[in-house]
């Protein structure tokens, strides 16, 4: 008899590793997950129609999920202003979008917080399917297009994120391969430009999608310096959802460090140099970049230094 019993508890186990990262993961990693769960979803889909003799799956999927570019349309099918941006079908698109999506939302989420990027990723996907629907109406080249055409892919959500940050900070530099530091402010101008450049080249509904988001998330940023959040009413809804019982973490035991009053002079001496030297390193970091590049936690040891 065959025992199977090790690959049952293999699989349990990374099943629950995946659902434990998951629910205690950060809202990046909740917004990779959903994007990399979709996709092997309509692939699975994809091989059983082979199976039973079905082709041209992406085709028969594309109108439940993808947002159309006939308003009338999206009457029938208003959820898909929201799964359009979750829904890729080429590996590559996914691959690209993640990484996108990973390298700036990290710094995203430095400065700003978890539920603030969901929201600018929603409502970058939203801004983004409301120009491209505009567009396709308002242009005589789309025509005939309009009627045949639908938009998938995360590009006008990770394109909000991205133009969020580069807003920002738009000072920051991040290392390009082959070509060195580059200030994020040029790689946002870059990427529009690009956009625009490929309208007329191919895929014109996702280079326009793409510049919509762009613009949700330039829109952000000022109206965040102004002290107005445009994604408010959202950010506060995600936070309720994430404190749920749902997302709810484990409690973890805390080990409580001793107060200065406690420490004896070779404690508190050491203590003291860690201090300083953590004060030192913000600021170098803000002679290099700028006050703008230190994260939030750095932020709070500065301020908290000089009181």
């Amino acid at each position: 008899m065959y025992n199977n019993s090790y690959e049952s508890n293999f699989s349990g186990g990374i099943w629950s590793g995946i659902k434990s990262s998951f629910k205690q993961g950060s809202a990046l990693t909740r917004l990779i997950y959903i994007n990399i769960a979709i996709f092997l979803a309509i692939k699975v889909v994809a091989v059983l129609f082979v199976l039973a003799g079905q082709q041209g799956v992406d085709g028969m999927i594309l109108p439940y999920l993808g947002v159309p570019a006939l308003p009338e349309r999206l009457l029938y099918t208003p959820w898909t202003i929201i799964t359009y941006m979750f829904t890729q079908f080429g590996f590559l698109h996914l691959l690209f979008n993640m990484l996108w999506l990973y390298w700036f939302g990290s710094i995203f989420m430095n400065t700003f917080s978890g539920s603030k990027l969901t929201g600018v990723y929603i409502l970058g996907g939203i801004s983004g399917a409301i120009v491209y629907i505009a567009a396709y109406a308002l242009f005589p080249a789309f025509e005939l297009e309009r009627y045949q055409s639908w938009a998938i892919g995360a590009s006008a959500s990770v394109m909000a994120i991205v133009f969020a940050v580069c807003t920002y900070l738009p000072n920051h530099k991040i290392y390009v391969f082959l070509i060195g530091p580059v200030k994020l402010i040029h790689l946002a101008l870059f990427t529009a430009i690009i956009d625009l450049l490929s309208i007329p080249s191919g895929n014109a509904g996702g280079h326009i999608a793409h510049l919509g988001g762009a613009m949700f998330g330039y829109l952000f940023t000022l109206s965040f310096r102004r002290n107005f959040d445009l994604t408010g009413g959202l950010s506060s809804m995600l936070n309720k959802i994430s404190n749920s019982r749902l997302f709810k973490r484990k409690k973890m035991k805390v080990k409580y460090k001793k107060k200065v009053s406690d420490m004896t002079d070779v404690e508190y001496n050491e203590f003291k140099k860690r201090k300083d030297e953590r004060i030192n390193n913000i600021l170098d970091k803000i002679s290099k970049h700028g006050y703008e590049s230190l994260t939030k936690e750095e932020k709070e040891i500065l301020f908290k230094s000089k009181n």
